[in-house]
């Protein structure tokens, strides 16, 4: 019997028995991520959500993107596990918050502060956003193969890119009293950086029994700047993207 889901368009047919996902927020680059493996063949767009697959070592692999946030991501991960993924490696970018994490440089998370409202729809806020060990492995052997500098540890995961993340830079410039002064709450706490979907992914899988995995290419650092340097910004993602095909390559052996 052919299962489909609501969103993403795809049923388990589609998926070849693919049991590993690579999970980027942009849809766009989800091609570029395909098409470093072999036999990559477009699924479905939809919203938010674009769907390839690929192969690598003629094992099926589906590349999927979540959009912006944990809402979405929640539901890109639940489908996904329904049609048979059990393991998800999250790539994207970031803004690092701590002084010696230059642009350029890679972060993998093995856990994030909970400041999103989507993980509390599965498990409370005294259960931690954690990252599963194998993944994360294959992922920090991934950047060091790739003979990148390679950041290991904890990432502030915001629902709002503004407010949540205490910028200042806004219509209105205000930030609510519970975000003012949490950044240097977090540095001084040893957290690297801000992104918005690893503690809903994190959570979420570890909860419902499924492995995840994030890494991301700094962008900026927001000791020093608030705006990239959009020159650097193409040849972060295309490392952070090889690094995470490599790291999908290193879990199906």
């Amino acid at each position: 019997m052919t299962i489909n889901v609501f969103h993403l368009g795809i049923t388990d047919e589609d998926l070849k028995g693919a049991e590993l996902a690579i999970v980027p927020g942009d849809p766009a680059r989800v091609e570029r991520i395909a098409r470093l493996m072999d036999n990559p063949v477009h699924l479905h767009s939809v919203r938010e959500y674009t769907t390839w697959r690929a192969e690598i070592a003629g094992k099926p692999v589906i590349v999927c993107s979540t959009g912006i946030g944990g809402p979405s991501t929640s539901i890109a991960v639940e489908e996904l596990s329904q049609l048979g993924i059990r393991t998800f490696l999250r790539v994207g970018t970031t803004g690092s918050i701590q002084k010696d994490i230059p642009a350029g440089d890679m972060i993998v998370t093995n856990g994030s502060v909970r400041l999103d409202g989507a993980s509390t729809h599965f498990a409370p806020l005294e259960f931690p956003a954690v990252a599963n060990f194998e993944c994360t492995q294959a992922l920090v052997e991934s950047v060091r193969a790739a003979e990148m500098p390679c950041h290991i540890g904890i990432t502030a995961s915001s629902d709002t890119f503004y407010p949540g993340q205490e910028r200042y830079d806004t219509r209105t410039g205000h930030v609510i009293r519970q975000f003012r002064g949490s950044m240097e709450e977090w540095q001084s706490l040893g957290v690297l950086n801000y992104e918005m979907e690893s503690a809903t992914l994190l959570t979420m899988c570890a909860a419902l029994g499924l492995r995840a995995g994030c890494v991301a290419a700094v962008i900026v650092n927001r000791t020093s700047q608030e705006i990239p340097d959009e020159s650097k910004i193409a040849a972060c993602e295309a490392t952070a993207i090889k690094v995470v095909v490599d790291a999908a390559a290193r879990l199906l052996k």
